[in-house]
């Protein structure tokens, strides 16, 4: 009988008080130009007037754009990892959740920390896409190097010291890079 290793965690931002300030700002903000939307819109019923044409398309503009992104103020991510294989997700205000894909660590080509000498020779390689996903510049940062439909990418990620122990676990040997 063989035992799965599952691991899952979340991801948020040690400091997000300035994150929820914009985040309530913008409610009161998607309010306020929804409500000036629709009071032009009744002037512009009463009298024609290019101007307030401009002013409603703007101002209904900027409602639906607040009201379509306002919850990516509030993001966190979600590492899940399972016998090898780490997926990866956005979640946005703990309601909507964007998939960011999955990677067998099996076939990565390196993987250490991001203060690492290795990590500044992978970044600087021509043509290296790279995914930030992480929130807290300060943490503990990690990289994984892999090409994947010959392209080269470098996912950079905060993980806990338990995940990173499972990581291990599964890379080939060599593909941790200590310095």
């Amino acid at each position: 009988m063989t035992m799965d290793h599952f691991h899952e965690e979340v991801v948020v931002k040690h400091n997000n008080t300035m994150n929820k300030i914009a985040y309530y700002v913008s409610w009161i903000m998607l309010v306020f130009s929804g409500a000036f939307a629709m009071l032009q819109l009744q002037f512009l019923f009463a009298q024609f007037n290019i101007y307030s044409l401009i002013i409603t398309l703007i101002s209904a503009g900027i409602a639906v754009y607040l009201f379509l992104f306002h919850d990516r103020l509030l993001t966190e991510y979600e590492y899940t990892f399972t016998n090898g294989s780490l997926d990866f997700a956005e979640v946005y205000n703990n309601k909507k959740r964007k998939s960011l894909g999955s990677l067998n660590v099996k076939t990565v080509e390196a993987f250490g920390k991001v203060a690492s000498g290795s990590f500044q020779r992978y970044l600087n390689m021509p043509g290296i896409k790279r995914m930030n996903w992480f929130l807290n510049r300060d943490a503990e940062l990690y990289y994984f190097f892999f090409s994947k439909d010959s392209n080269k990418k470098m996912i950079i990620f905060e993980p806990s010291e338990e995940l990173v122990q499972m990581i291990k676990q599964y890379i080939p040997r060599g593909v941790y890079q200590e310095n």
